[in-house]
């Protein structure tokens, strides 16, 4: 799976997983599976999450080459 700083980025902003969850609009679930890299993101999520943390895609999700 692609490499993500969800996580670190999550606990520098100070929040939780159920919070980012809220401010994301997704179910914290799934949230947990992107951060522990068994679920890849839909583009309209990566959007929300770099929305939510105040940071752009790509400084969340790092592309695999």
């Amino acid at each position: 799976m692609a490499p993500n700083k969800l996580k670190e980025m999550r606990e520098k902003a100070g929040l939780s997983q159920v919070e980012l969850a809220r401010r994301a609009r997704m179910a914290s679930q799934n949230l947990s599976a992107i951060e522990g890299g068994k679920l890849l993101p839909w583009p309209k999520v990566k959007k929300a999450l770099a929305k939510a943390l105040k940071t752009t895609e790509k400084e969340l999700f790092r592309e695999v080459e």
